[in-house]
């Protein structure tokens, strides 16, 4: 009797372990928030360090992993000149200047790769030419996470290669160009804003005349409608809020914050919010009625939908001394204060309200002091904030408005690509069934984060 009991006990465990674990199918899980919500996770490193499960051979990008359903997908770069030299320039006369602005015609392929998600091996690929027309000394690879929906996954690739592939075969069900097909030039650093499925509809930020942001029929590649005529679609993934009372879809490109009916494309505002360079990159996160917005060189906004959701206005911008002015990062919003990294490494803690700063440190990122472009990924598990740098670490940190506390930390990953006298990662690590998949332009690994 005894012996079934501990039975029926361990089993009991098992089933609700099951109930708590959660894939991670697009750009920042499931919700697209940021939020880890499995249970049974570790709460320091210092009672058990990470596992390496697996790690397998991959080429370079920015593009982070997806899981689902006992797979992992990711993008990379092959068959390339990793020193990203070997390419004409494209520029009619002198190029400029600032090496960050020099595009050349590289040669390469891009993949889609599939992993068995409990031993990292590779069960299908598919492989296409792709020249690359973008900045030269970031061209490493592709930038989007791909987003996975049921049987399909949808990528996209730094020049406008949008693919829906099967989950099971990688077979190729549908394909748009949409570089050549809508006459959108290739952004400065690329194609980079993830896909968002919406019920029917797969939402992209497109570029070119009257096509903005264009939504096509998830399953046939369809096009349903179109809209917007910025200069350039930026980098920032479309997302969809219930603001006044309305599903609205964000959209931030590089001229103005505008939002949608996502059904028609047809606009119920828009706001002069400019982001430096064009580059809008996080996603703009809401609390209620309210959004909050960031870019590069100290750019940053918090804006009030209006309650019948059909207008908005800006509360306060932010400058050099309020605000935060975060590149790569999407930041956290949570009851009423904003968290995330600024520019050049500082992590800081500001007010929705009002925009003033409550703390900030370099702890996270650099330890100690500013680094050019240095950047930290925030995911929210529990009570606890997990935060990635570009260094390769991870560290378990207790956040509040009065102050930032780190609990622990440990390094995951090598950086391999080279910003100016740094290497660097920027792939946004997936976080799933009790495990880490991050990625740099070398391999892929898996780490175990269970508590014991």
């Amino acid at each position: 009797m005894l012996k079934l009991l501990v039975c029926t006990l361990i089993l009991f465990i098992l089933v609700l372990t099951e109930l708590v674990a959660e894939d991670w199918p697009q750009w920042l899980g499931v919700n697209r928030d940021a939020v880890w919500q499995e249970t049974g996770i570790i709460n320091t490193f210092d009672e058990s360090k990470p596992e390496l499960i697996w790690k397998t051979e991959i080429g370079g990008g920015y593009s982070g992993p997806a899981v689902s359903d006992g797979r992992v997908f990711v993008m990379d770069r092959v068959g390339h000149d990793t020193e990203l030299k070997d390419g004409g320039l494209l520029h009619t006369g002198e190029p400029p200047g600032n090496l960050n602005f020099v595009k050349r015609m590289l040669a390469g392929f891009e993949r889609v790769l599939c992993l068995q998600e409990k031993t990292g091996r590779i069960i299908w690929e598919y492989k296409y030419d792709c020249p690359y027309r973008s900045v030269a000394i970031y061209a490493i690879g592709p930038r989007a996470t791909p987003t996975v929906d049921e049987d399909r996954v949808y990528t996209l690739g730094s020049e406008g290669d949008l693919l829906c592939l099967a989950v099971e075969t990688g077979n190729l069900l549908w394909s748009r160009k949409l570089r050549v097909e809508f006459e959108a030039s290739t952004p400065e650093w690329g194609f980079s804003a993830h896909p968002l499925v919406d019920n029917s509809k797969l939402i992209c930020m497109v570029g070119g005349e009257n096509s903005t942001v264009v939504a096509f029929d998830k399953l046939t590649g369809k096009e349903i409608w179109r809209s917007g005529n910025a200069k350039q679609p930026g980098y920032c993934a479309p997302t969809i809020y219930t603001l006044g009372g309305k599903r609205q879809l964000i959209v931030w490109d590089s001229d103005r914050l505008r939002a949608l009916n996502p059904e028609t494309g047809k606009p119920y505002w828009e706001l002069d919010i400019k982001p430096t360079f064009s580059m809008s990159i996080g996603v703009p996160q809401h609390e209620g009625n309210r959004l909050f917005v960031m870019s590069y060189s100290h750019v940053s906004a918090m804006v009030e939908v209006a309650e019948d959701g059909n207008g908005a206005e800006v509360i306060w911008r932010g400058d050099t001394t309020r605000g935060m002015g975060g590149v790569f990062n999407t930041a956290t919003i949570r009851n009423g204060y904003v968290y995330g990294c600024d520019q050049n490494g500082r992590y800081m803690c500001i007010s929705l309200d009002d925009g003033q700063r409550k703390w900030s440190t370099f702890e996270p990122s650099t330890g100690f002091r500013p680094a050019s472009w240095a950047n930290v990924f925030t995911v929210q598990n529990g009570d606890n904030y997990w935060l990635f740098n570009d260094l390769g670490d991870v560290m378990i940190a207790k956040m509040n408005p009065q102050n930032f506390r780190m609990v622990s930390k440990t390094h995951l990953i090598e950086p391999t690509h080279r910003v100016g006298s740094r290497m660097v990662v920027w792939s946004h690590p997936a976080l799933a069934n009790a495990c880490v998949f991050i990625r740099n332009d070398e391999e892929i690994r898996c780490y175990n984060v269970a508590q014991q």
